[in-house]
Parts: C-alpha cells; structure tokens; sequence
C-alpha cells in the first residue's frame, strides 16, 4: 500500500480519524428498521407506528438484517436495485447501531456502491473482504486498494480478529440484500 510518505504510526492515526468521522456523520443512515428493544409480543409493534416506504419505480428491493453477536453490532441493510440489465444499486441505505468499525464501514459501504452496477459491488465486496484477510499487511494490487476508496483505512483494522466482523457486518448486509432482490427478480 502507498505509504504516503508517512510513517505507521502517522498512518494508523489518519486512519482511525477516517473511521471516527465516518462514524459520526454516516452517509445512508435512515431509521427505517423496526426497534427490537421495544417490540412488544402481541402486535409487533409497541408504538403503533406503521412503517412507510418508498421504492424507486422499476426498482426491485432487498434486504437484510445482520447481527454480530461478539459485541452487539447489527444493521439492517436494504437495497434497490434496478429492474434492467445491467442490475444497477438504485439506493442503498441503513438502519442499526454499533461500534464506530462497523457504522464507519456501513457508511464508506455505502459510497462506494450506491450507483453501482450490481457486478462492480460485488467485486468491491470481494476486494473488502481480501483487505480483511490481509492481516494488516493491505493488498498487492494497488488498484483494487484504489477501487476501495476510504475503505482501505480498513487495513488497520485487518489486524484484529475481533474487529474483523466488525468491519464485514456492512458487506454481509449488501451481499445478503443483493441476492434477495435478484431472488425477488427471477420468483
């Protein structure tokens, strides 16, 4: 990975910086999700607020709720993805809460597919999930470090095992919400 002429330590700060604001000020947060904490037994729903959304016409939606049970982690992720070939991610957004790792990854997620041809958010995807494999060390191929955009100040977080999930909740998520929509599509 470039180093930027920057030393380690100077790097793994510059990083946690991008994941800090990336968790503060998150791109694609809605509260759309339904609050489990106050789910009620009888009707599903405590408050007797009915949940409205609006799809994107010729979009077909998909979504999916994931859920680290290590530390509590969980989104709801859900996408539109567009009913002409190529399937194309029409609008990706989020609901959940958790660590600042896994907010600041639903976020960066989010502005690196949200327009996406559904075969170029899989390779980003794809590209991730090497990233967090790499133990710290980055990728060999500078241009799938570029194609991953803020999502390489992840690198750092590669190193921790246990962060690790943390990180791929997002990627689960869209993954998972991908192939719901297409599964809609073709039943």
């Amino acid at each position: 990975m470039n180093d930027y002429g920057m030393s380690g330590d100077d790097l793994e700060q510059m990083y946690q910086e991008v994941i800090l604001e990336a968790a503060k000020n998150p791109h694609g947060k809605e509260h759309f999700a339904t609050d489990l904490t106050k789910e009620t037994a009888g009707d599903g729903n405590a408050s007797g607020e009915t949940v409205v959304r609006a799809t994107h016409e010729y979009c077909t939606p998909g979504e999916s709720h994931q859920f680290n049970p290590t530390c509590g982690d969980e989104a709801t992720v859900h996408v539109e993805v567009s009913d002409e070939e190529p399937y194309t991610i029409r609008r990706v957004v989020w609901d959940g809460q958790g660590c600042s790792i896994s907010q600041a990854s639903l976020s960066v997620m989010v502005d690196l597919v949200d327009g996406q041809t559904v075969d170029k958010a899989m390779e980003l995807e794809h590209t991730f999930h090497k990233l967090m494999e790499s133990r710290g060390k980055g990728l060999d191929d500078e241009a799938a470090e570029e194609s991953l955009g803020d999502g390489v100040v992840f690198q750092g977080v590669s190193k921790y095992p246990m962060r690790i999930k943390c990180a791929l909740l997002a990627w689960e998520g869209l993954k998972d919400s991908i192939a719901k929509a297409l599964a809609a599509k073709n039943a």
